[in-house]
């Protein structure tokens, strides 16, 4: 849908298009480096092509009034300024009124209401952030409306703060981070403990990065994801008896491997060992990526989705299929991405073998699951901006 008709469905909903402003922020996809951002890990991030887009405009009274373009039969969700508190039934809408009071409860001074008009051609469910998404764009644009003096990392970390304290979700920062910070063309190397971060120019020459959507919703993604970070957090706090570290992301794997007996429990030790190992090939990945080695790159995608499925446990039989059919058609390399338990594999594929790859992996997956995986193939665009 572009531009235009987004204007014209504005004025349909709003009155007119006068005073309106666009702005468009990304959906992400983590090459490597996963559930590391909550353990004080390295991630390696790009942001997409796809994402969300916003029109908005500030009104002359205290109402805030939300229409998303992709769940039109919920309408205008309307409240206002003083009214932000969390409701079940507003359902998507929560992630722009819980950003906003993040703003206000951070004296950014939002002293008027106003309408937004949202549309996001981000596969719903699928793990490509659009959450973040909403979030990063809803900043942006409150940033802009009332010049609001933030900058991108701060409105990443407000983000992120409202999926904490706001959704309940207990996410890290990297899907905030990197649909702020993102650059055409590059990944992020970003340290989650510090921020400190670096791009990395992605040079791909023949080969494409092909997004597979397993088509199934993540049902169980959020309550596992608190799950396993409690476990982390229980793993470390034992680690911390003996070993002076803030994070698993502090370990080698040579320090963890002595240490691990400190970790009682069987499971937790089997989530640590895959934050420490993890973290430490993103770094590799990193460097070999800096020297165009496509084929050490895809075997560490293969190792982290082995760490993945064995473990962390985050993978389930529709995302093992995905990544094992890839493997068997060619892929140089291939992952999940994302929390788990559905949504995407992120995989390596040489441009004249494209065609035949999905051919094959589809007709595998739909064999086993009973119905078609989706396929995208991901330009790596800019972060969030004002269009």
């Amino acid at each position: 849908m572009n531009l235009e008709k987004l204007k014209k469905i504005f004025s349909e909903k709003f009155g007119s298009i006068d005073n309106i402003n666009s702005y468009f922020a990304p959906g992400r996809v983590n090459l490597i480096g996963e559930h590391t951002d909550y353990n004080g890990g390295y991630v390696f991030p790009c942001a997409l092509s796809f994402g969300t887009y916003a029109i908005a405009r500030r009104r002359e009274d205290e109402k805030v009034l939300l229409y998303s373009v992709n769940f039109s039969e919920i309408g205008i969700v309307e409240t206002n300024l003083n009214q932000l508190s969390y409701k079940e039934e507003d359902n998507w809408a929560n992630y722009p009124k819980g950003i906003t009071k993040i703003f206000k409860d951070k004296n950014l001074n939002i002293d008027k209401g106003f309408e937004i008009l949202y549309y996001g051609n981000i596969p719903n469910g699928a793990g490509l952030s659009s959450s973040a998404s909403i979030s990063i764009v809803t900043s942006l644009l409150l940033k802009d409306l009332f010049k609001l003096d933030i900058n991108r990392i701060q409105m990443a970390k407000y983000s992120q703060l409202t999926e904490n304290e706001y959704i309940g979700v207990n996410c890290g920062i990297m899907d905030q981070f990197i649909i702020a910070m993102g650059k055409k063309n590059h990944a992020i190397i970003l340290d989650t403990n510090t921020l400190e971060y670096e791009y990395a120019p992605i040079k791909l020459d023949n080969i494409s990065i092909v997004i597979a959507n397993t088509n199934k919703r993540r049902g169980l993604a959020d309550s596992k994801y608190n799950e396993r970070r409690i476990q982390c957090e229980k793993a470390l706090k034992e680690l911390q008896n003996k070993l002076n570290i803030n994070s698993l992301g502090d370990l080698t794997e040579e320090e963890f491997e002595e240490n691990k007996y400190l970790i009682k429990n069987e499971i937790n030790r089997k989530r640590a060992k895959h934050a420490v190992y993890e973290n430490r090939r993103t770094i590799k990945a990193a460097k070999v990526l800096e020297n165009g080695d496509m084929k050490k790159f895809g075997k560490l995608m293969n190792e982290s989705h082995i760490s993945l499925r064995d473990d962390y446990e985050v993978t389930g039989k529709e995302l093992d299929i995905l990544v094992e059919s890839a493997w068997k058609n060619g892929a140089i390399g291939a992952r999940m991405t994302g929390a788990g338990f559905g949504g995407c594999t992120v995989n390596l594929v040489y441009n004249e073998t494209i065609e035949r790859f999905k051919e094959n992996v589809k007709k595998e997956y739909k064999e086993k699951i009973g119905y078609d995986p989706d396929f995208y193939i991901a330009e790596i665009g800019d972060g969030a901006k004002i269009i």
